[in-house]
């Protein structure tokens, strides 16, 4: 597909904690969306998994930091993990205060440099017909950035360095889940009332918004949006914490000054979320956990964690818990298995305790989602259709939470993995695109 000349093309970018997706828009073709792919031998991605594995190569006098990204990350590090440092889920980071650089063979790199070489990567693996990306850029943030106490404002400043720094020369921001609506709109007949609920990897986002129908197309009404902290890595952490932790040491006692003490439990916390596991290979934690195993009445567990931890194992560890959370969609249990020389994982995950496990993170949201419908001021009748998109929209729970409170008729799906890009790309090619984008402003 060959792209109109007519106007400037807009890049769309699904930023994700997990994946990325990128779109182009078209305005001299209204309603337009071209998809960015990447060509990869015989196979043609349409989605980029966020992840970096960084290595080094050459004699010491003359080493060097190799990068890769995406699909090209994984396989580089499935195939040489000896030496590769990788790094996956990074942008749990962004509106972190607390993370200041993380050191990757030698150098110190901030948030924003890990943003634009991912973006320089992300670039260079793009279709021939689509490169070089266009400099004018749309994309999504989420509502309500993950972390304890996330600051949108460094997380925006952060952003505009990277996209500086990979050659964006015009930048704009939109909430994800008003991204998906504008997509889900295109194919409305009538006027309607939308609930928009984004589960990403890091955050869960909704809005509300009234389209209506007329002669000249559809016209969109933002009218509330609100979001969460908890998504699909928070649903990871409970089957990591519940399942693979108590294997690696959680629980575990060790001996100081005469008495029996439980292993810190913050070294499992920050184990089990994806993002923390890459900043764990530190020589400081690494030497006060071999000091807890040696203290151990049972080291086992704690020389396999620091095994994990030293090898870069959070890749096929992930991949593991996925695997059971996506089957758990569809069964009522599923075996985890993570085998690595010594270590031997196998457990039976019952859907039941995982639903559990998960319930006060959907607790959170359910409020969060029902405060959008309150900003909004309309009631749960006045809701005409809810769009369920993201990896997350397919956990049975998730969904049985929309469809006891809206009924089943009223959802729809679609798109799971695109439809937030393809959204900012239709939004690039408006005319009004500062009704749809948001800045955040530094207090007065």
């Amino acid at each position: 597909m060959s792209l109109s000349s007519k106007a400037p093309v807009t890049l769309g970018l699904d930023f994700g904690t997990t994946n990325s997706v990128a779109a182009l828009s078209d305005p001299g073709r209204p309603g337009s969306v071209v998809p960015v792919t990447f060509p990869d031998g015989d196979v043609t991605h349409s989605v980029f998994r966020t992840a970096l594995d960084f290595w080094t190569e050459g004699a010491r006098d003359a080493r060097r930091t190799l990068v890769e990204a995406g699909p090209w990350a994984i396989a580089h590090f499935i195939e040489s993990p000896e030496g590769s440092r990788f790094l996956q889920s990074f942008k749990t980071f962004a509106a972190s205060a607390s993370f200041r650089s993380t050191n990757i063979h030698g150098k110190s790199f901030r948030f924003e440099d890990l943003l634009a070489t991912f973006l320089e990567r992300f670039g260079a693996h793009a279709a021939a017909e689509v490169a070089p990306l266009p400099k004018r850029l749309i994309v999504g943030r989420p509502v309500t950035f993950a972390g304890a106490a996330p600051d949108p404002l460094l997380a925006q400043t952060r952003y505009d360095t990277a996209f500086r720094t990979a050659g964006f020369e015009e930048v704009h921001y939109v909430h994800e889940p008003v991204a998906a609506a504008f997509w889900f709109a295109r194919g409305l007949k009538r006027d309607a009332t939308v609930l928009v609920a984004d589960f990403g990897g890091g955050t869960s986002d909704f809005s509300v918004v009234r389209f209506t129908v007329g002669a000249d197309g559809v016209h969109a009404h933002p009218l509330a949006q609100t979001g969460v902290g908890v998504a699909g890595d928070g649903f990871d952490f409970r089957i990591l914490d519940k399942v693979v932790s108590p294997h690696l040491g959680k629980g575990s006692r060790y001996e100081s000054f005469g008495k029996w003490l439980d292993v810190p439990n913050h070294y499992f916390a920050d184990f089990a979320r994806w993002n923390r596991l890459a900043v764990m290979k530190t020589g400081e934690t690494l030497r006060e956990l071999a000091r807890l195993a040696a203290a151990c009445e049972d080291p086992t567990g704690l020389e396999q964690l620091i095994e994990v931890i030293e090898e870069d194992l959070g890749y096929p560890l992930y991949r593991a818990v996925s695997e059971v959370k996506t089957a758990l969609s569809k069964s009522e249990e599923a075996t985890l298995v993570f085998r690595h020389r010594d270590i031997a994982i196998e457990e039976v995950v019952r859907r039941a305790d995982f639903e559990t496990w998960i319930a006060d993170d959907l607790e959170r949201i359910r409020v969060s989602f029902e405060e959008a419908i309150t900003r909004a001021g309309v009631t749960d009748g006045e809701i005409d259709r809810v769009f369920l998109t993201g990896g997350t929209s397919f956990v049975p729970a998730v969904r049985r939470m929309f469809e006891d409170r809206f009924g089943a008729a009223r959802l729809e799906t679609g798109d799971q993995l695109l439809s937030i890009a393809y959204g900012l790309a239709l939004i690039g090619a408006e005319a009004d695109i500062e009704r749809w984008t948001v800045r955040e402003r530094a207090a007065a």
